[in-house]
């Protein structure tokens, strides 16, 4: 199995950037495909982008499309997440998760409960 952690939160204005990260360890990082979700308070898990195993497939929530990319470098066992022009409703706790990048990944990559690894979450904090 992959041990994932999430790291690169912080409190930021609107308008500003961050970029946070999912480090992956144990198991070959490179086999899994990995979804970042998030969290705000009072609010259900929601879905923020994921990307393949091997990087050639993307996918973005409608609310973060065009601010947010999120990318991989297997080679460091990490993927990224770069949100920019940050609004306070991203304001949330981010998880990165992580499957093994079958089928029901591809039909269903934006459903938490397709995804077997959780990070513990990192907060991010965007003031206005």
């Amino acid at each position: 199995q992959v041990q994932l952690a999430e790291s690169g939160g912080g409190l930021v204005q609107a308008g500003d950037s961050l970029t946070l990260s999912c480090a992956g360890s144990g198991r070959t990082f490179s086999d899994y495909s990995i979804g970042w979700f998030r969290q705000a308070p009072g609010k259900e898990r929601e879905f923020v982008a994921a990307i393949s195993w091997g990087g050639s497939t993307t996918a973005y929530s409608n609310s973060v499309k065009g601010r947010f990319t999120i990318s991989r470098d297997n080679a460091k066992n990490t993927v990224y997440l770069q949100m920019h022009s940050l609004k306070p409703e991203d304001t949330a706790v981010y998880y990165c998760a992580g499957e093994l990048g079958g089928s029901s990944w591809y039909k269903n990559k934006d459903e938490a409960r397709v995804y077997d690894y959780w990070g513990q979450g990192t907060q991010v904090t965007v003031s206005s």
